[in-house]
């Protein structure tokens, strides 16, 4: 029989999703069939599942960590920001609906049954199933038909390890103060604290670990020290994007405007981990730097609002300006629709419906439909002839005359567009960077030869798991874990 272990924070970025990997790793390498799951989960980074739909990032990489296929039950309700106060509502992998934050609130216990049926899909084909909670588990004004932290717990019946992030100050006060404003049966079902990203020496935290059990009455493991390798990994919250680029450095300077509503943006981490590349996250109020090499125009979860803050910015006065200094564009999925001159949305898809210009550097036109395209690919980038495995996830068509001079063939069907010039490139593709050839292709005398991108991903999974092994233990930590029921 399955047991399962969920993994909550007393806060966003605690490094919940990171220690699931690693522990995901850790368990398997022990002969352990392991599965991780997120009840509820709210990003624009989502991967393609082998079963045809869509989760977050974070739950690809664990399950990859896992050596397990992505499927949808790992993370069944995805919430997708669309604007302010809405989101898209992704249920087993396919978009539901569209709702503002409150008709979601009011109506997500309706979605518990699903959720269980995932968990205990799962379940059946596990030895371990690792919970990650999401956000904050003190949030008690959110604890209503909860299916993120407590409410999933409660209602399967999982115990509950507490995650606290040293890093950021006032770890001790986070944990036990979580006990304190939680319902006593929420409480209850901790089992133990964790303490993590802790830097120094760990000897002057004795005292620390000493007051949390005190207080908590459960066990605190750690402290785990802090895993500099992290940012080698995918990264799904956009909280990452704060530090994003720090310390690149290159001589082929790729300039990424960072749009309001930016998505898939893992999209960039190949080309923020290779060694020749200095790779610039442009942030509102800035210009686009002048000796770029490259701009690429990211995905967005919200296409011509996105391009709307792109003008308002004078992005797209850099980009032209770019492009006409002889500078290269390469637009993924929203991106490529905003190089063409028009985006019709007139269903209201992604919010008000309605038509806007685009930039107008591909000959294209492109229209939102309600049918979203969710399926991978392997691809042949026409220019080098590299392959490419990618995939697909957008709920729009673009058709014009720079079709003509497609960017890639997937099996026999022409995929994207390039310009006249061929320095003006659109593609729906994602994920095409990691393909090391084609990364080599598009960045020259700048790519790394002895640099591949799936193989260092693959050892810095594996130098988190020995690192959890070193800190932790995982004897322990799995003996708080309790049988799944049925």
């Amino acid at each position: 029989m399955a047991k399962a272990l969920m993994f909550m924070g007393t806060g966003s970025d605690v490094g919940k999703s990171l220690l699931v990997a690693g522990l995901c790793r850790a368990l398997n390498n022990c002969g352990l069939r392991v599965a991780p799951f997120k009840p509820q989960n709210m990003s624009n980074n989502a991967a393609v599942t082998a079963d045809g739909g869509e989760i977050g990032r974070a739950q690809a990489l664990q399950a990859r960590a896992a050596r397990r296929n992505p499927i949808t039950a790992m993370n069944p309700v995805l919430l997708k920001p669309e604007g302010e106060t809405g989101s898209q509502v992704v249920v087993r992998g396919q978009r539901r609906a569209s709702m503002s934050a409150r008709d979601y609130w009011r109506n997500r216990g309706t979605l518990m049954p699903e959720v269980l049926a995932a968990f205990r899909e799962l379940a059946a084909d596990a030895d371990i199933v690792l919970v990650e909670g999401a956000g904050s588990a003190s949030e008690v004004n959110l604890r209503h038909n909860d299916l993120a932290n407590f409410g999933f717990a409660q209602a399967a019946a999982v115990p509950v390890v507490l995650v606290g992030d040293i890093n950021r100050g006032g770890v001790i006060a986070s944990l036990v103060g979580t006990f304190a404003v939680i319902e006593p049966a929420d409480a209850a079902l901790i089992r133990a604290t964790m303490v993590n990203k802790f830097q120094g020496d760990p000897s002057l935290f004795a005292d620390g670990l000493r007051a949390i059990e005190q207080h908590t009455a459960v066990p605190c493991f750690g402290p785990i020290p802090w895993f500099a390798d992290a940012a080698k990994l995918p990264a799904e919250d956009v909280l990452a994007l704060e530090s994003y680029t720090k310390g690149s450095t290159g001589s082929f300077t790729i300039a990424v405007p960072r749009l309001p509503r930016i998505s898939n943006f893992d999209d960039l981490d190949p080309l923020r981990a290779e060694p020749g590349v200095r790779l610039v996250l442009v942030e509102p109020g800035q210009s686009l730097p002048r000796d770029a090499d490259l701009v690429i125009l990211p995905g967005s979860k919200s296409t011509r609002s996105d391009l709307a803050a792109l003008r308002d910015n004078g992005w797209d006065i850099d980009i032209q300006a770019h492009h006409r200094a002889g500078g290269k564009v390469l637009g993924l999925c929203g991106g490529y629709q905003m190089l063409g001159k028009s985006i019709a949305d007139p269903h209201g898809i992604e919010g008000k419906g309605g038509e806007s210009e685009g930039l107008g550097l591909l000959n294209v036109n492109s229209l939102l439909t309600r049918n979203k395209l969710l399926r991978t690919e392997t691809a042949t980038h026409l220019a080098s002839g590299q392959p490419i495995s990618g995939y697909h996830m957008h709920m729009g068509e673009t058709e014009g005359p720079d079709r003509s001079r497609p960017f890639a063939m997937v099996e026999n069907t022409p995929e994207g567009a390039i310009s006249p010039d061929g320095r003006v490139m659109g593609t729906y593709l994602h994920g095409l960077f990691a393909a090391d050839g084609f990364r080599r292709a598009m960045l020259g005398n700048a790519a790394a030869l002895d640099f591949a991108y799936e193989s260092s991903v693959e050892q810095t999974l594996d130098a988190l798991a020995a690192h959890l092994e070193t800190h932790l233990d995982l004897s322990a930590l799995l003996a708080l874990a309790d049988p799944v029921n049925p």
